[in-house]
């Protein structure tokens, strides 16, 4: 009986240490709602047209992505599963409001961009996105 219980209260300090190295490294920092990625790695170019893919589930990854002002461009949103808000992306300073299916590969043709960043997100407005178009 003596040891069920010392092995109860060791599991109890192991979960509890978990928890509080858990909360610790989600509350190391405190701008971690707002940290943007950067990665280069989604641009392509083919045909002469520039495709920034972003993938959509539980958000945009990446959340910012830098491309080529001056290019014509299309935004590929890559969706697996994805049930959540992220299924439906809106860009307003284009109009564009657009349902992504639950499985596949949905391109968004923009035109030519010039400089300066075009904002989206989800249809909620929780997940947001950024292409930024550089020279």
């Amino acid at each position: 009986m003596k040891s069920i219980s010392i092995s109860i209260l060791i599991v109890l300090v192991l979960i509890f240490g978990a928890i509080m190295i858990s909360n610790n490294k989600s509350n190391s920092n405190p701008n971690s709602d707002v940290e943007i990625n950067v990665v280069v790695n989604n641009i392509s170019v083919v045909d002469g047209k520039q495709i920034v893919e972003i993938r959509a589930k539980g958000g945009y990854q990446p959340r910012k992505s830098i491309a080529k002002a001056g290019i014509p461009t299309i935004l590929r949103f890559n969706t697996n599963s994805t049930f959540d808000c992220s299924s439906f992306i809106r860009i307003p300073s284009l109009d564009i409001s657009k349902a992504l299916p639950q499985t596949g590969t949905t391109d968004v043709d923009i035109g030519v961009s010039q400089v300066g960043k075009l904002n989206g997100a989800c249809g909620m407005g929780m997940y947001p996105f950024e292409v930024d178009f550089q020279n």
